[in-house]
């Protein structure tokens, strides 16, 4: 839900999910931003498996390699190929491979959300 708030905030209507195969595969989360208006994309069969595989095999190792880099940007130029005017980082490790100032598409990371809510909230 907090990351359905941001995206009306930026008056996103359509957005790529990255994120496990899980989290790209079920539909728990794609529910959840659809039933609030928001047409979610994830990247095909071939790249659901490379990011998914970088996610377990590389950044949750705490290794972070270029080749996954430019692969992963590659994910996202797709998905704004296909319409998506911002993308969801639904894992937090994927922040730790690729950050706002490495492409234009607007990114969306779930764990800088979750903890910027956490902290109004508890300033409220």
């Amino acid at each position: 839900d907090a990351t359905a708030d941001a995206l009306h905030r930026d008056e996103i209507d359509c957005v790529g999910l990255l994120g496990t195969k899980f989290t790209m595969e079920q539909a728990f989360y794609k529910e959840r931003l659809e039933n609030r208006g928001i047409r979610v994309l994830v990247p095909g069969d071939a790249q659901r498996e490379f990011v998914h595989t970088v996610i377990y095999d590389e950044l949750c190792r705490g290794i972070i390699r270029q080749p996954s880099k430019q692969g992963y940007l590659q994910v996202l130029d797709s998905l704004a190929a296909r319409g998506a005017q911002g993308v969801i980082l639904g894992c937090t490790e994927i922040g730790l491979l690729v950050q706002q100032a490495d492409t234009a598409i607007s990114l969306y990371d779930t764990t800088r959300i979750h903890a910027e809510q956490a902290v109004a909230h508890a300033l409220a």
